[in-house]
């Protein structure tokens, strides 16, 4: 009772977890850690709103100099439009290897709706991305015009209602 009344009172800030959040309608992805905003940069996402999905999806792969396996273009490949970073994600019930936030070989698409559904960044920003995000991290997408402050707190008021029902 005590630890259930404490859920009320407490910040929302306090899981420590990861969330990546995409937003399709101004073409940008943000980073929160502990309730912090730490990184924010452009993106590209899907040439139509059906290409790139909307929802809460997790990271489930994670790769250097990702090989392009529909075109076999080797990572590292300057022609590889994936780019130097891969960070793929459970979306459509896919395993991470289908969906993801890649780097690109065409940094001017940046910030416009051109890709075949994936999150597109410039191999820079990606690098830092990558550094910051973890298997099993989650990621939302989303056309949602809120603040990405109050898309994260209600996304960490959701882990703490499971935690709740898991533990309590």
């Amino acid at each position: 009772m005590i630890i259930l009344s404490a859920y009320f009172f407490i910040s929302p800030v306090v899981t420590g977890e990861t969330l990546m959040i995409v937003n399709k309608s101004s073409h940008e992805l943000v980073v929160y850690q502990s309730g912090e905003q730490v990184f924010q940069s452009k993106v590209a996402t899907g040439k139509t709103k059906e290409l790139t999905p909307e929802g809460e999806f997790t990271v489930k792969v994670k790769a250097v100099e990702p090989y392009y396996r529909k075109d076999d273009i080797p990572g590292g490949d300057p022609d590889n439009p994936l780019g130097s970073r891969w960070i793929g994600f459970d979306a459509e019930g896919t395993d991470g290897r289908i969906y993801g936030v890649h780097g690109t070989n065409k940094p001017s698409s940046i910030g416009k709706a051109v890709s075949a559904g994936c999150i597109r960044m410039e191999n820079k920003q990606v690098e830092k991305l990558y550094n910051l995000v973890e298997e099993e991290s989650d990621i939302i997408i989303t056309r949602d015009d809120s603040e990405y402050e109050k898309i994260y707190e209600k996304w960490e008021k959701k882990q703490w209602k499971e935690f709740f029902n898991v533990n309590g």
